[in-house]
């Protein structure tokens, strides 16, 4: 199969896994919500950052090299998968050791329990991480979503019936521990590959020297990412967390889709054009794509984000809008963000990615001491600013690579922009209209997203002749 009809491949299936996963986890979550207060969502929140550091110390990076890698064999493969394991267990003994002093931290004795159960499913995860990498490689997604539905449908039932036999908080845990487990054992059975017991110090080496600077990439990631939780559950109430929580999860949700369908299909895709025009043909075309479906669904959902938090939580749910509001604006931007970065990782330039990141971290850590003490709401703001600052220092980074200046790339994506704020305008004009006439939440939503998705693709039509031609070329191939 041809890298076009492969790229075409990986995009249809990758989405049809991420749409599927993603569906039934947002119809969990409304139920969830409907069932559990806002405080039991905050708890979750609080120890989010920990999880995903332990996830991301025991990967450490190598599996990201071996998606790379030129051909790589069973002694790459079992060596990562060992490392991962041991990696993983000793992170894990660290976790459940200092549980009781994060839970000290944020004042909520119930979290050293809930830390040490929640932890065990990145040691799980470790026992699959290889597994995933190597379908990765070989472009194999239309498997990895026949694995991931069926996990992700167990561990629902299990989320939604422990919530509504009122065993709270837990229900989130044994829902994300559920999935996990049953993911893991469905590649241990239906995969052909398994590791060899094996373990290479040379392959250890190339691998780690590639990887460790992506661990220390994603932990400043991750510690930033979660910083918001870290801070807003240390000063302010769990329900607060709770209601931001909420916001983050429902402005990434549809973003989050198209991310990780384009960052795990274009890095494979990328890692095999040897080419830098056609690597810049290829990064100019999916950018623009990306935002032509981000912009409308993003800015629909920013004008209509009551009548959307009222039809899906309720209105104990109310007070996460504004910040869902002020969240959706930077979510326009974050595939970009995320993928562009790809460039970077193909080319080797794991150091440089470091660089970038410790650039971008500081500042960020920054504007959130900035903001902090005049609370919740500047905060929730700094987030969204620097969010478009971290884009525009990806994007430069990343065209210098392949000679496409973030000029350019601006001056590419301006028109998509341009045509998604003026029909923004034009929309909410309308919905102001017919706000205290329609009494229905959804009739509300289906009107606005009707009149908005019209004029946007009708102006992109006439206005935009190159975005025109990308889906042209894409549906014909």
């Amino acid at each position: 199969m041809g890298l076009k009809k492969q790229a075409i491949s990986g995009v249809i299936w990758t989405f049809a896994q991420q749409f599927s996963v993603q569906i039934i986890n947002f119809g969990v979550q409304i139920i969830l919500a409907r069932l559990l207060m806002p405080e039991m969502f905050g708890l979750i929140a609080m120890l989010s950052v920990f999880i995903a550091i332990g996830q991301t110390l025991m990967d450490s990076g190598m599996t990201t090299s071996l998606i790379r890698t030129k051909n790589p064999d069973q002694l790459d493969y079992s060596t990562v998968f060992i490392t991962n394991i041991i990696i993983s267990c000793v992170v894990y003994i660290l976790v459940f050791l200092t549980a009781p002093y994060i839970s000290d931290f944020y004042n909520q004795e119930i979290l050293t329990n809930i830390l040490r159960v929640y932890a065990l499913t990145f040691v799980i995860r470790s026992m699959v991480a290889v597994h995933v990498a190597k379908l990765t490689k070989e472009m194999n997604f239309k498997l990895q979503m026949k694995l991931q539905i069926p996990s992700t449908i167990v561990g629902a039932i299990v989320g939604v019936s422990m919530a509504h036999f009122d065993y709270g908080v837990w229900s989130l845990v044994w829902l994300n521990l559920t999935q996990t487990i049953v993911f893991t054992i469905q590649n241990w059975v239906f995969l052909k590959w398994k590791p060899s017991f094996i373990f290479n110090k040379r392959r250890f080496k190339y691998h780690f020297h590639f990887g460790y600077k992506m661990t220390l990439s994603g932990l400043l990631d991750t510690v930033y990412r979660n910083a918001y939780n870290i801070v807003i559950g240390k000063f302010f109430a769990p329900s607060i967390v709770g209601f931001y929580n909420q916001a983050e999860t429902m402005r990434l949700f549809p973003v989050a889709q198209i991310s990780t369908v384009m960052g795990k299909v274009t890095y494979p895709l990328f890692s095999n054009i040897k080419n830098d025009i056609q690597l810049k043909s290829v990064y100019k075309s999916t950018m623009k794509l990306v935002l032509f479906a981000v912009i409308p669904i993003m800015l629909v959902l920013i004008i209509v984000a009551k009548e959307f938090f009222l039809l899906l939580f309720g209105e104990k749910w109310l007070p996460a809008v504004p910040y869902f509001q002020i969240l959706a604006i930077a979510s326009i931007i974050r595939p970009i963000s995320s993928y562009n970065l790809n460039i970077l990782k193909v080319k080797g330039r794991s150091d440089l990615f470091l660089k970038i990141e410790i650039i971008k971290k500081i500042l960020g850590i920054v504007a959130i001491a900035i903001a902090l003490p005049f609370g919740i709401f500047p905060l929730v703001i700094s987030l969204a600013v620097v969010s478009y600052f971290f884009t525009s220092v990806n994007m430069w980074y990343s065209g210098k690579l392949i000679n496409y200046t973030i000029w350019e790339q601006l001056q590419d994506v301006a028109r998509l922009f341009l045509i998604g704020l003026i029909v923004a305008g034009f929309s909410y004009y309308i919905y102001l209209s017919i706000y205290n006439n329609i009494e229905s939440e959804f009739l509300i939503i289906i009107i606005i997203s009707s009149v908005y998705g019209l004029l946007y693709f009708s102006s992109t039509f006439f206005l935009d002749k190159n975005m025109v031609q990308i889906i042209r070329n894409l549906i014909k191939k």
